[in-house]
């Protein structure tokens, strides 16, 4: 069993190595910059390259236009209560009341890869904390992005800073489509949800403890059950999921001399899917 179903497609991998390859050999001979070869390459096309590469990395437009119509949906279709945006200023997205009144929190990602990841604060109003990785590169590769940052970044910040996160969820507009084939809906198209100009298969969720790992106190933390965090089992019951595919998230600490180490253990349908070694907590 992977950490996340989904994979790289390969071919499609191939094909963006090829195509980048053209580039770098054909691009002088784009637009109508006026330069030669070697002045362009020197000068123009790096600057361009890098350009597209931070606009890219930059914009979380897109993200959050996807977040906005899941949760609309989502409040149509009577899962959650309402909604609203936190705003610019605070370390977190949106808030989601549901229908019982429990207020959640989420923050919405990119690729659970980058240090980005560790910028977040859960708001004290809220009784549920989760991450939405929204990773809409079809070039990267899930699995290393789903471990990264579950266990690499998100435990260590869980540890280190006594930020309980409840749930994470890796689930975006790419999902499903030629970039990013999805396993659970293969064969099966009635597993699709049409959302605006989206069709969607079932996010993965992975589950985390309600308490924060303690050498001392608590050293093993299990996860919470689906039904404890209102949000994740709102998400799984309107967009088809099923049982077995969501995942649950164990940590293990313990000292060692003066570092503090933790092991991820990750398991779906009563099996383990992931554990790491005990590994130092290390922080910038």
């Amino acid at each position: 069993m992977n950490v996340i179903p989904c994979l790289q497609n390969d071919e499609l991998q191939k094909l963006i190595l090829e195509y980048a390859e053209v580039l770098k050999v054909e691009a002088h001979k784009l637009g109508t910059h006026g330069l030669s070869e070697e002045e362009f390459y020197n000068s123009l096309f790096r600057g361009a390259i890098e350009r597209i590469r931070g606009q890219f990395s930059a914009t979380m437009r897109d993200k959050r236009e996807f977040g906005r119509n899941v949760l609309n949906y989502m409040q149509d279709h009577g899962f959650i209560q309402n909604w609203e945006s936190a705003g610019e200023a605070n370390r977190y997205d949106y808030l989601v009341r549901m229908k019982t009144g429990r207020v959640a929190a989420i923050e919405l990602k990119g690729c659970l890869d980058g240090n980005n990841t560790n910028i977040f604060e859960r708001p004290p109003n809220a009784q549920e904390f989760v991450i939405w990785s929204v990773c809409t590169n079809p070039g990267s590769d899930p699995r290393a992005n789903a471990w990264s940052g579950i266990h690499t970044r998100l435990s260590a910040e869980i540890i280190s800073r006594n930020q309980r996160v409840d749930g994470v969820m890796i689930w975006d507009m790419v999902c499903g489509t030629v970039g990013r084939p999805c396993p659970k809906s293969a064969g099966a198209p009635e597993r699709l949800t049409p959302v605006a100009h989206y069709m969607l298969p079932p996010p993965c969720i992975y589950v985390m403890p309600a308490t924060i790992a303690s050498p001392r106190n608590n050293p093993h933390p299990v996860a919470q059950s689906l039904d404890e965090v209102h949000l994740l089992k709102a998400f799984h019951e309107c967009f088809r999921g099923k049982d077995e595919e969501v995942n649950f998230v164990d940590f293990e600490v313990e000292h060692r001399g003066a570092e503090t180490m933790r092991k991820t253990i990750i398991r779906r349908a009563g099996e383990l899917v992931r554990e790491s070694k005990l590994t130092a907590i290390q922080r910038a």
